[in-house]
């Protein structure tokens, strides 16, 4: 299924984890935008609203959870859905990132149709 019109942006300062998830993505048809830190995806936010968001909870230290934080409380950002990358499977770090405002969790390295189905769980809404 082509998604032309569906726009990711992924937020993971990992080099390969970033390139494998842009180059998956790109091939199911979605348009990705990496970016690699928090200030680089509130600069990309100013001027484009993505479908869905991809964050990466391990980004510099404990930022990626701030930002999870932040998106979420920013009315403008609070309805983009949000998939959360983590090494962290414990419970303890999942309720976190449902608790900061997460709708989907995906620990890393990932199984690819894995990453699909979440996507594609996330995009429905954006479609109909």
């Amino acid at each position: 299924m082509a998604h032309d019109s569906l726009h990711i942006l992924l937020i993971e300062d990992e080099p390969t984890l970033a390139q494998i998830t842009a180059f998956r993505l790109e091939l199911l048809g979605y348009e990705v935008a990496t970016v690699t830190s928090a200030e680089e995806a509130f600069a990309h936010l100013e001027t484009n609203l993505p479908n869905v968001i991809i964050l990466d909870l391990a980004l510099c230290g404990n930022e990626g959870l701030e930002l999870l934080n932040r998106l979420s409380n920013e009315p403008r950002t609070s309805q983009v859905p949000v998939l959360v990358f983590s090494t962290n499977a414990e419970l303890e770090g999942v309720q976190r990132a449902y608790t900061a405002g997460a709708n989907d969790y995906l620990v890393t390295p990932y199984d690819p149709a894995n990453l699909e189905s979440k996507i594609e769980h996330l995009t429905v809404a954006v479609e109909t």
